[in-house]
C-alpha cells in the first residue's frame, strides 16, 4: 500500500497530511502489512511526475492519497477526480493554471476506485466524522487523484485509488483566527488506516 500526503503550501506552514501518511503507515507496517508513505509537491510541473515514479518504482496494488482541506469539520471521502487543473491561486512553483486539462487525452472525470461508501460507514462507526464528497476541487488535490486513477487505468496498478481530505489538527487551528474545525491527528491517521486496509481487501 501506498500512502502519500503533500508539502506545505501558501501560507500554511505545515501540511498534516504527510505527517497523516507516515503514520499511518508506520501503523500498517506494525499490524503486518507493507506500506509506504511519500510527501507529494504541490507542483503541477512536479507532482505527476513524482507520483509516476512512485508508483512505477512500488508498485502498490492500493494507494490512498491525502491532502489538507483548512476549514472542514471532518474527513471528506472523495468520490470524483476531474481533467481540469483550475488554480485560484499560484502552486508553490508559481504556476497557475487556467481551465487547463490535466490529460488533454484523458476522460473528463474518473470515480474513485476505493470502497467510499464502506469507507465512510466504518469511520462514522469507528466515531470519526466523514462524509462523501464529490468535488476534489481543482488544485493539486484533484490532480493528484486523477493522476493516480489515470495511471490505473493506463497500466493496470494500482488496482484501488483514491483521495481523503484532512481537517486541520487542533494544534494548527489553535494559531488561527476563529479558530477554524480540526481533528485530532491520531483520529485522522486512523481514518487513513481504515481506508487503506478495507481497500486492499476490495482489491
Amino acid at each position: 500500500m501506498l500512502l502519500t500526503g503533500f508539502e506545505p503550501f501558501a501560507d500554511e506552514p505545515e501540511n498534516p497530511s504527510s505527517r497523516v501518511a507516515e503514520l499511518a503507515a508506520e501503523e500498517l507496517r506494525r499490524r503486518g502489512y507493507e506500506a509506504a508513505s511519500a510527501t507529494l509537491p504541490v507542483s503541477f510541473r512536479r507532482c505527476g511526475a513524482e507520483i509516476r515514479r512512485l508508483l512505477e518504482e512500488l508498485r502498490p496494488r492500493v494507494c490512498v492519497a491525502l491532502g489538507l482541506s483548512g476549514g472542514v469539520s471532518h474527513v471528506r471521502v472523495e468520490r470524483v477526480a476531474v481533467n481540469m487543473k483550475d488554480a485560484r491561486r499560484p502552486d508553490n512553483d508559481g504556476e497557475q493554471p487556467v481551465d487547463e486539462p490535466i490529460d488533454p487525452g484523458g476522460p473528463a472525470a474518473y470515480f474513485s476506485t476505493l470502497p467510499t461508501r464502506l469507507i465512510l460507514e466504518k469511520l462514522r462507526e469507528e466515531g470519526i466524522p466523514a462524509a462523501l464528497s464529490y468535488s476534489a476541487g481543482t488544485f493539486l488535490c484533484n490532480f493528484a487523484m486523477y493522476t493516480l486513477l489515470r495511471h490505473s487505468e493506463l497500466k493496470g496498478y494500482p488496482a484501488r485509488a483514491g483521495f481523503l481530505h484532512l481537517p486541520y489538527t487542533p494544534e494548527i487551528a489553535a494559531r488561527k483566527p476563529g479558530p477554524p474545525p480540526s481533528l485530532p491527528l491520531d483520529l485522522q491517521v486512523k481514518a487513513a488506516v481504515i481506508a487503506a486496509i478495507l481497500s486492499l481487501e476490495k482489491a
